[in-house]
């Protein structure tokens, strides 16, 4: 993950971690129009369904839900529509190339707005899970919580 600590979180992917093995973060701007910024501003967004996507030589976020934002009345944005994603060529090209040579996804994990105030989007590589190793994951979490539950009644 990231080092830094984003200024505000928006909007998590927490289902993510659960569905897949999470490899590679990269952080991506995101093309916004005016009112869908000012929607992120108010803290809503939801990207618990999206993914990303190859479109000719752009990775573009599709299925993500930004909900319009209530003063801004006939000039809103469309709430799910196609948003390209800000990334060099060599991160692009390399994406790409993991997408359709190696099968994985790109998935949303993080939308939060930075220091200086602008929308970015933490991305990650991923790699889909098996029903047993959904299994394994929820037995270990079990496990540490009852360990942990343990340990405290003890001492």
């Amino acid at each position: 993950m990231s080092t830094e600590t984003p200024r505000k979180v928006i909007a998590e992917n927490r289902r993510a971690r659960f569905d897949y093995f999470l490899e590679d973060y990269i952080e991506a701007g995101i093309q916004l129009l005016g009112t869908e910024i000012k929607a992120l501003r108010d803290g809503r967004a939801n990207i618990a369904e999206s993914y990303a996507a190859v479109e000719g030589r752009e990775i573009v976020l599709i299925n993500s839900d930004i909900p319009p934002y209530k003063q801004a009345n006939r000039f809103n944005h469309e709430p799910r529509r196609h948003r390209k994603l800000l990334l060099h060529r060599k991160q692009i090209d390399k994406l790409i190339g993991a997408v359709q040579r190696d099968g994985r996804t790109i998935i949303p994990v993080r939308l939060y707005l930075n220091e200086r105030g602008k929308a970015k989007l933490e991305i990650a590589l991923a790699k889909g899970k098996k029903l047993h190793d959904k299994r394994e994951a929820s037995a270990e979490r079990d496990w540490q919580r009852d360990k942990a539950r343990l340990l405290r009644d003890k001492g």
